[in-house]
Order: C-alpha cells, then structure tokens, then sequence
C-alpha cells in the first residue's frame, strides 16, 4: 500500500501528501472527508469494505503561513531528474554548487544543482563557465504546488484540479 493521498486544507488548497492508512484514519477519524477516491482499489477488512482515498479535505482550516520545498540532497536529484545537469548520465551522482563555497557561493535551491562525480571533479573550484561546461537547466527553488505535481512521482489524476493551479517556472 505505497500509494500516495493528497491532503486538502478545509479551502480546498493543497496542504501535503500522506499515507492511504493515515488518509484513511483521518477520514475515520471524522477529521477530515473524502473528495476522491480509487476506481481499482478499495480497503478491506473482515467485515467491511471502504472506498480508499485518493484526495481528503480536512474539516479544520490549517494555518501554514510559509508552505515550502526542504532542501534535500534527495529533493534537489528530484528537482533535476536524477541527471547529471553538466552532461545528463544518471550514474554517481552528487551534489555541486554551482558558484564555488569558496567563492562566496551559497548552499541554497539556486545555487545547488545535480552532478556526476566526473563532471563534478572537472569543475572543481571553477564556475561552469570557466571549466567550460554547459549546465542544461539553471537551478531554481520549486513553489510547493509545482514539486507537487512536477517531482513527487506518480500524480493520480483526480489530484489534478487542486495542484494544477500554476505554472512551471524556468530561470
């Protein structure tokens, strides 16, 4: 059960994503009510049988005033698409900044950017300019909604009316 629920604040704005068992002890719970659920799947007991959720909507306004992306090394190989940005394998990878620590650059969503060990090493202290390498998408902090619908893996589509409500961002 590795399915993913999204969670609706009591506005009908996406607020975050759970577990089916803890969507579905929510709606149980009386604390929140399902707004879709699955067409192939349903939850079973020995005695019952429940529509699994796919979207909830809680009964209570939750007040999150900053709704943000962590930065995570696993986040930022979502962000990319587990490639290397310099020349796109998605073998060894690990993290570079793209303006050197050692040059003032920080450890933030703009600067930090998804590369191979190789490529990584053949930049070293340099700007991707100066080791004359070209970086295929600039790096950029993800809002909420786009890394929602962009990177978190499969989307169902019942999701789509609530997460749909931007669009991408480039630099």
């Amino acid at each position: 059960m590795g399915r993913k629920v999204l969670i609706l604040n009591q506005d009908y704005s996406a607020l975050s994503i759970c577990s089916v068992p803890k969507a579905f002890l929510l709606v149980f719970l009386n604390k929140a009510e399902l707004v879709a659920e699955s067409d192939q799947f349903k939850l079973r007991t020995v005695q019952a049988e429940f529509p699994m959720p796919t979207v909830i909507r809680l009964h209570r306004y939750v007040n999150l005033p900053y709704k943000g992306v962590m930065l995570t090394r696993q986040n930022i190989f979502k962000r990319d698409g587990h490639r290397c940005q310099y020349c796109g394998t998605t073998e060894d990878l690990t993290l570079d900044h793209v303006m050197p620590k050692s040059r003032g650059g920080k450890t933030n969503w703009d600067n930090l950017t998804t590369a191979c060990k190789r490529c990584n090493s053949k930049k070293g202290d340099y700007t991707p300019e100066e080791a004359n390498l070209h970086i295929r998408q600039r790096p950029f902090k993800p809002s909420f909604l786009l890394f929602l619908r962009e990177f978190s893996g499969a989307v169902d589509a019942s999701w789509m009316p609530f997460i749909a409500k931007r669009e991408r961002r480039y630099d």
